[in-house]
């Protein structure tokens, strides 16, 4: 199938891709069709399968490409397990208040991925989350932290910094430095650090 005079890979890729994020934050994956998506970017349905074989791909490579530039992105400050835990929360918020409808999607519709898409995804969510537990568990050896189960505070410490993105919005009664400060308060009283 030819393109359309003016149709650029390069261009209207990424469109259907930012088409599909929108779509799928705003409506849901199963209330969005290829036929929404493609009359958002302003092409045919047919020409979307240039781009991707179909919708579950791009549900799929929406989540992966989140989660490998997270994984990507956060690089652990020097300094002990007290600095990197602040690296950490400072990080995880600055990255996804970017991000909002990467970040409900990539909770919400997980149990929309098919199981072999699921798989991967779920490994990368893991990777993520060990990192912050390695934290944690160096900071119980050490006895900067005090924390009964560090698998279970770095779902609760993941879960409470992610929350942001449901309410924060820029100009708002307090900015990004002054939320990201509160919540590495909490954080740090959450581990009981020393």
């Amino acid at each position: 199938m030819a393109r359309k005079t003016g149709s650029h890979a390069d261009i209207t890729g990424p469109k259907v891709r930012d088409a599909a994020l929108r779509l799928f934050a705003r409506d849901g994956f199963a209330a969005t069709s290829m036929r929404r998506i493609a009359a958002e970017v302003g092409v045919q349905a047919g020409a979307l399968y240039l781009y991707t074989p179909d919708k579950q791909t791009l549900l799929f490579d929406l989540m992966r490409g989140h989660l490998e530039e997270l994984l990507a992105d956060w690089q652990p400050p020097a300094g002990g397990p007290l600095a990197q835990l602040e690296g950490f929360a400072r990080h995880h918020i600055q990255f996804h208040l970017d991000r909002p409808e990467l970040v409900f999607i990539a909770y919400m519709e997980l149990r929309n991925l098919e199981p072999q898409n699921f798989t991967v995804i779920e490994a990368l969510r893991r990777e993520y989350e060990t990192r912050l537990e390695d934290v944690l568990k160096a900071g119980v050896a050490v006895g900067v932290f005090a924390v009964p189960d560090t698998k279970l505070a770095t779902m609760a410490i993941i879960a409470m910094l992610t929350g942001v993105t449901t309410w924060f919005r820029d100009g708002g009664r307090l900015d990004r430095t002054a939320v990201e400060g509160i919540y590495w308060d909490m954080v740090r009283k959450a581990v009981a650090a020393r």
